[in-house]
């Protein structure tokens, strides 16, 4: 069984209309939705406003897989929480960063860089596979097209992909690097472009198919105890700078 927690900020689905309509119950519980039938996966949501922001010791102790959605309140995420995530997929936890998760504190701190990008508003975007025999993309066709999507386009500041899997395509000529691949330590990180939250994206069965995949590519098949050498001294300040855990 792969543990799911599927993170969202939550706040444009309670405040603005046109979202409350694509997504009334909000992002993450539309993507635990069509996860939860989904055969040897299994789902919690955690959302920015519950204490620790959802993501207690217990709760990432118990991830496999963490889907990270979120566009608004960045900054508001604590920093102590970003640090347990980065370690925790250090240690080999799957990490998904959706849409404008390209500079959300976590995965800032995996990939090193600023994730910054191009954008403007809705523009018909079509989805290139540019990797058909990764696992990511099975089941996907040469390509996908969204008829509304947020534009994000080059040049996009992130270290470059261990493998690039989809390169999406938009109607101004724009082109973005839209399915990307690391790995960070004992944990594989996936970025994935689709997703705004006035757009109905998640509800595409294609999309829910991507995300799905990458569930699977990134479930670990072991969890390290530890990050740092025993064997070298280490105090219980720089490990806690290192780690953000403290030392034993």
């Amino acid at each position: 069984m792969i543990n799911v927690t599927v993170w969202n900020e939550y706040w444009h689905e309670k405040n603005e209309e046109e979202v409350i309509k694509i997504y009334p119950e909000g992002i993450h519980n539309c993507i635990a939705g069509f996860l939860e039938k989904e055969d040897g996966i299994s789902v919690r949501t955690a959302t920015l406003d519950e204490p620790e922001h959802g993501l207690t010791d217990e709760v990432l102790n118990n991830t496999d897989v963490l889907i990270w959605w979120g566009h608004k309140f960045h900054t508001d995420v604590s920093d102590d929480i970003a640090t347990k995530v980065h370690e925790r997929v250090l240690r080999g936890m799957g990490f998904i960063a959706l849409h404008s998760a390209h500079v959300a504190k976590p995965f800032l701190k995996l990939i090193g860089t600023s994730g910054s990008l191009k954008w403007r508003d809705n523009d018909f975007e079509r989805l290139w596979v540019v990797s058909p025999g990764h696992p990511i993309v099975e089941g996907i066709d040469e390509y996908i097209e969204l008829e509304r999507e947020e534009m994000y386009g080059e040049w996009f500041d992130i270290p470059t992909p261990d493998e690039l899997i989809l390169l999406g395509w938009f109607s101004g000529g724009e082109v973005f690097r839209s399915g990307c691949c690391w790995t960070r330590g004992a944990g594989k990180v996936f970025y994935f472009q689709p997703g705004h939250e006035s757009n109905p994206s998640y509800h595409i069965p294609q999309i829910q198919r991507i995300i799905t995949n990458s569930i699977k590519w990134a479930a670990p098949k072991r969890i390290l105890d530890e990050l740092y050498c025993p064997h070298v001294p280490v105090s219980a300040e720089d490990l806690r700078k290192a780690t953000g855990k403290a030392a034993k």
